[in-house]
């Protein structure tokens, strides 16, 4: 058993690939196997995260996902601890090997009841075995049954740790989005758990999986892992190259931050969001930035970093350059995105170029031309950018978040790294696409997205591929806010200025 950490890359399966292994792998052994290794390895964790319980209730629901919750009831009844089951299945419809597992629990002499024998507070460990990976995409609009509902709040409304079977029930497995009805009810700093089964599952990292899942374990049930049919990839964190010794500030290539409109224009001054990415850049290893604000503005020196080199827009060699463009940009960055499309060497879009990108058919048009000209380019899109840019709502973009930054990254044959929890690293073409494991809500804060786009800059800048620059910065992003010293508020300008170069 694994507990996944962000220590290394690990592959994700989907629901089909899962099921495809789940048959195969039970093909080649007796019947009733895999759902006996699934309830043991349930109670093993269940033991080791509570020793001590002595009042453990299990949810079962009516499928294979129940049965491996019934295994592992048999398994923790004791005459010290005191298992009560509640099952929500029939007697006349139970697969074969739930019902094997029903029958050897019942014959143990494992407690059935229709809710908790004790208080909510007097539990010491819930086990979710309702759903699992059984909720089929087909369900996913149908409310359930409102007594399961009940019973999925009672799980997890208590002190006690919550731990889920496979995939806390009514967790979408490939989107990591809640099915209708299931609303989630798991109150912020719930001790949760969630023992995946056979493979990692992508739902679990990304959208409300990560709140919902919480730790994630793995247990593969004796059963060799097929990364070929991997849908995704769970990152690991980028390999440490030291620089050599014999470098200069031209080996680590030049960045241009175009963005930040003036204050005159329309009474809205967002300068402060170019400083933050181009402190980023500056921090994060880029051998020189340059910071050229639209409205011919520039950086007072009481505010600015002497290190930056401020130009006027027209003064910057694009050919030369890695430009990040759009931080801050409102309106103004209309007038630049032209000449940014057709002659950066090298570019991050973020927040305002977007939305114009977003606007404007012919700015499209010139974004899809970069790739069919070996221009590398990268997107960095929260969820209402990558709305805009695929003519959908925000909302429609959560509940997929692979397949919407793969479109996008598809559409414009760049790499588009989809902001938000687990976000989203995906390359054009039929590569998968990578999620990254760290960074927390302290990244919900202005500016963040900014300092994230300077890095990509200086990791695009420094020769990097678009992929491998963007899953870096991506990643040592998140890994900064999971590091930051607690009871210290994360503000984009501190984040900026972090040893994030690593």
């Amino acid at each position: 058993m694994l507990r996944i950490l962000p220590d290394r890359p690990h592959a994700l399966h989907d629901l089909a690939a899962t099921r495809a292994l789940e048959q195969a792998a039970a093909a080649g052994l007796p019947e009733h196997t895999l759902m006996q290794r699934a309830g043991l390895a349930t109670a093993q964790l269940a033991l080791a995260l509570a020793p001590h319980a002595r009042k453990v209730w299990i949810v079962c629901g009516p499928g294979n996902n129940g049965g491996d919750g019934l295994e592992a009831a048999l398994h923790l009844h004791n005459p010290t601890r005191q298992v009560t089951v509640t099952w929500l299945g029939n007697d006349t419809h139970v697969p074969p090997d739930a019902r094997r597992s029903l029958e050897r629990a019942r014959s143990a002499g494992v407690c059935f009841a229709d809710g908790p024998a004790t208080a909510l507070t007097e539990r010491d460990l819930c086990i979710d075995a309702l759903l699992g990976i059984g909720l089929a995409p087909g369900d996913a609009s149908r409310p359930p049954p409102e007594r399961w509902r009940a019973l999925l709040h009672q799980l997890r409304a208590g002190p006690a740790p919550l731990l889920c079977v496979d995939v806390p029930s009514g967790l979408q497995t490939d989107t990591g989005a809640w099915a209708e009805g299931f609303a989630p009810g798991i109150p912020p700093g719930a001790l949760c758990h969630t023992l995946s089964l056979l493979t990692l599952k992508p739902g679990l990292f990304t959208a409300q999986g990560r709140d919902a899942a919480g730790t994630v374990w793995l247990d593969r049930l004796g059963v060799s892992p097929e990364d070929a049919r991997a849908c995704a990839w769970l990152a690991g964190p980028p390999e440490h190259s030291p620089r050599p010794h014999a470098s200069h500030k031209g080996s680590f290539g030049d960045v241009a931050i175009v963005g930040g409109e003036g204050l005159a224009r329309r009474g809205m001054g967002m300068e402060g969001a170019a400083l933050l990415a181009a402190t980023a850049a500056l921090h994060a290893g880029a051998g020189r930035v340059l910071v050229a604000l639209l409205d011919g503005g520039a950086l007072h020196a009481a505010n600015s970093t002497p290190e930056l080199m401020q130009r006027h827009f027209e003064a910057l060699e694009l050919g030369q350059l890695t430009v990040v463009c759009g931080c801050g940009g409102g309106e103004a960055v209309i007038e630049v995105l032209p000449p940014v499309l057709t002659q950066a060497a090298r570019l991050v879009l973020d927040a305002d170029a977007l939305n114009a990108i977003a606007r404007d058919t012919k700015l499209q048009t010139a974004l899809a031309q970069r790739a069919a000209h070996g221009l590398p380019t990268i997107l960095t899109p929260h969820p209402l950018e990558a709305a805009r840019l695929l003519g959908c709502s925000a909302a429609s973009v959560q509940a997929d978040r692979l397949t919407a930054a793969h479109t996008l990254a598809q559409r414009f044959g760049c790499v588009c790294v989809l902001k938000g929890s687990g976000s989203i690293v995906a390359p054009p073409g039929e590569a998968p696409s990578f999620i990254n494991p760290t960074g927390n809500a302290r990244l919900a804060t202005a500016g963040t997205g900014d300092v994230l786009a300077g890095m990509v800059g200086a990791r695009l800048a420094a020769g990097d591929a678009p992929l491998a620059a963007a899953r870096h910065a991506v990643f040592v992003h998140g890994r900064l806010a999971d590091g930051w010293p607690g009871g210290t508020s994360l503000v984009a300008s501190a984040l900026a200025c972090a040893p994030n170069f690593k």
